[in-house]
């Protein structure tokens, strides 16, 4: 496996953009020994350069950890009351409204558990450890059960979306305009996305929407509520050991890109011709040639992926020669 992760440095050089720094986002590792299975990923809005996460199945309760962007140290950590035991939680959000969302949307056995929830909390105003009461959502496809890890808040009009994870390529759900306490909120398909996703986001200014999946990812124009996004281009998502979330930094600038693991990283990829401020007009988000095809948007990077294992075989059966 050492061996893999040089050639992975090996990948990153050559498969496309580097990693940027641009002068205000920098990557940063995740030192909380408690997160190890790190699948969401959502800026904060009431604390510029903290990230809230969580874990998929966190043995010490329904937890979200807000985790500096500077040091990657956790600066505060909630319990969520109120939600019952979570089963697969896979993704969060912040709200324009001042609330954190949380997709307890996961279903490893292929699509079978008949419901699934969202938790709804307010953002707290001042970091630190405590026990927050949540709201939570029953949830249902319109279309029958399914596994999902990707869930997206609007920022202008503040309704929620799901992706769903498909290897052959998944579908995108949007939810009721007002979701409800007490019933069910019945999502509705908006159309196929052609991407095995493992989470999304929308920009800071609500016109794209990027989705990303292990090995790759792709940009969408945001066309409004009840209509499919228009496909833009593919994303430039760094290689990771196991890629499962990302979000966009508050400017709208830069994409960070997160993995799952202990002392997992976090990687950031600019946004080409974003520009800054909240309400940015730009339409940046991807990269590559609009309408782009390719299930993950990353056939070329799985191309270079065999191509280095093939020259690291091959410089294994050398040394091997050489005893």
């Amino acid at each position: 496996m050492a061996v893999f992760g040089a050639g992975c440095l090996v990948l990153l050089a050559a498969a496309g953009p580097a990693v940027a720094d641009d002068g205000g986002h920098e990557g940063f590792t995740i030192k909380d020994p408690r997160i190890i299975e790190s699948s969401g990923l959502a800026a904060s809005r009431a604390h510029p350069g903290v990230y809230w996460t969580h874990n998929d199945q966190d043995k010490n309760g329904a937890l979200l950890y807000a985790v500096d962007g500077k040091t990657g140290k956790t600066v505060a950590t909630i319990t969520m009351t109120g939600v019952g035991k979570p089963r697969d939680v896979e993704a969060v959000s912040v709200g324009s409204d001042g609330n954190i969302y949380v997709g307890d949307i996961g279903d490893n056995l292929g699509g079978t558990w008949s419901h699934v929830w969202i938790y709804k909390l307010p953002e707290p105003k001042k970091l630190g450890d405590r026990t927050v009461r949540a709201t939570q959502y029953t949830v249902k496809y319109e279309d029958g059960a399914r596994d999902a890890e990707a869930l997206m808040v609007h920022p202008k009009t503040g309704r929620i979306y799901i992706a769903d994870k498909k290897e052959e390529g998944g579908g995108l759900y949007e939810g009721p305009a007002q979701m409800s306490a007490s019933g069910v909120n019945v999502f509705k398909r908006l159309g196929d996305t052609g991407l095995w996703t493992t989470d999304g986001a929308f920009s800071p200014d609500g016109k794209q929407l990027a989705l990303r999946g292990y090995l790759g990812g792709v940009s969408y124009a945001w066309k409004g509520e009840g209509k499919k996004p228009a496909r833009e281009g593919r994303l430039s998502v760094p290689l990771q050991r196991q890629g499962e979330s990302v979000t966009y930094t508050l400017d709208g600038t830069t994409l960070m890109y997160g993995s799952e693991g202990a002392q997992s990283g976090v990687e950031t990829v600019e946004v080409p011709g974003a520009g800054g401020g909240h309400d940015s007009s730009s339409s940046g988000g991807s990269s590559g040639e609009a309408g782009s095809s390719g299930t993950e948007g990353g056939i070329k990077v799985g191309v270079v992926v065999l191509g280095v294992l093939a020259v690291l075989f091959g410089l294994k059966r050398v040394f091997r020669g050489r005893k």
